[in-house]
């Protein structure tokens, strides 16, 4: 059983290695091993140390995806098995049907998805296009990621491409540490479901949607290809990658991060800002209302 230090000397080594803000990680080095010598850690178990030195390691560097995480679940400590968490979500994705929770047709024709996780392009374009052909001949959308917790930068891009004519939007870039290469994605060519034309798309926000929930949210309005709705969004925008430091402990580690090609920045640290702010139990019945408003004037 590793130690509490060992633990945390572990987790340090691969913040160090891999932050998207090398020039941040002598200060965050310095505050942990601080408090470890303070005694701060010492006789913590699993799960609280994970939340003791996530509080610390964001008091120094507020970065939502900075974090020790602990998993119930025995990690392989192989090397060769570290693939930055990419099997893990995988699973993830399948057993929450790479994110599609919910789709309906609401009175007025309006259709609705909700999305609790952003699945990769690769593996759920299948599922995505089966969602997008279920609404392709409603008069609006709603797309409620008020409970999505995250996902892949594939998938926020070819969700958002629905909502384009063609492949000629650039979206967004991310620059990578690792490669110290800048990825630029744009809307997909080829989709296997319609576009969704330029019919209203309403998307509905809490304060729980994260990550690549918050991607799709901002890439649209920024766009103004839709209203966004609900609340102000977590505010975590770096793509991340996940190591074990110990059977149960997993440290994530911010190796990218995104930069829209309309505001030039992205939503770290300050969330998605709805267009229209209501609480997010009331977000759909906003979004409703405004859709009858807005389709009842274009047929006017």
């Amino acid at each position: 059983m590793p130690t509490n230090e060992h633990v945390i000397d572990l987790a340090l080594q691969r913040i160090t290695a891999g932050y998207v803000f090398p020039e941040k990680t002598a200060a965050i080095e310095t505050a942990i091993r601080g408090r470890l010598a303070e005694g701060a850690y010492a006789g913590l178990s699993g799960p609280e140390l994970c939340e003791t030195v996530t509080a610390d390691l964001q008091e120094v560097c507020p970065d939502k995806h900075l974090r020790l995480l602990w998993t119930d679940e025995p990690q392989s400590l192989e090397p060769v098995d570290d693939d930055g968490g990419a099997a893990a979500f995988l699973a993830l994705l399948k057993a929450h049907n790479h994110g599609v929770r919910r789709v309906e047709h609401l009175e007025g024709g309006v259709g609705l998805i909700e999305l609790n996780r952003i699945t990769t392009a690769a593996e759920g374009a299948s599922a995505i296009g089966a969602a997008m052909t279920l609404v392709a001949h409603s008069s609006a959308l709603v797309l409620d990621l008020r409970g999505c917790l995250g996902g892949s930068p594939e998938g926020a891009a070819m969700w958002c491409s629905y909502f384009f004519a063609d492949d000629q939007v650039h979206l967004n870039d991310i620059y990578d540490r690792g490669s110290d290469s800048t990825r630029q994605f744009w809307t997909t060519a080829h989709l296997p479901a319609p576009r969704y034309g330029d019919r209203p798309v309403h998307v509905l926000t809490s304060a729980i949607t994260f990550s690549g929930g918050e991607d799709v949210a901002y890439t649209l309005q920024a766009q103004g290809r839709a209203v966004v709705v609900g609340e102000t969004t977590r505010g975590g925008a770096h793509p991340t990658a996940r190591h074990a430091v110990s059977e149960h402990v997993l440290v994530t580690v911010p190796t990218a991060r995104a930069i829209n090609t309309v505001t030039g920045t992205n939503w770290e640290g300050v969330g998605v800002v709805p267009d229209i702010q209501v609480p997010a139990e009331q977000a759909l019945e906003e979004a409703l209302k405004a859709t009858t408003r807005r389709l009842g004037t274009t047929t006017a």
